[in-house]
């Protein structure tokens, strides 16, 4: 993945993000989670792409 895809891939994300908090009423609680989660799978998701950890996939419960 290059880094202009990178960069566009998480701008994406953001803007939907914001486009949730901003436009769609629901509990601050609820955006708050939503947020969290998404944060945490984004930085998930960016570790595994840069090699630091093994990829998801290859993760067995």
């Amino acid at each position: 993945m290059s880094l202009l895809s990178l960069l566009l891939v998480l701008v994406v994300i953001g803007v939907v993000l914001w486009l949730i908090n901003n436009y769609i009423p629901m509990q601050s609680t609820i955006k708050t989670i939503i947020n969290v989660v998404v944060v945490i799978v984004v930085i998930l998701w960016l570790l595994s792409l840069f090699g630091i950890i093994e990829p998801i996939d290859s993760i067995r419960i």
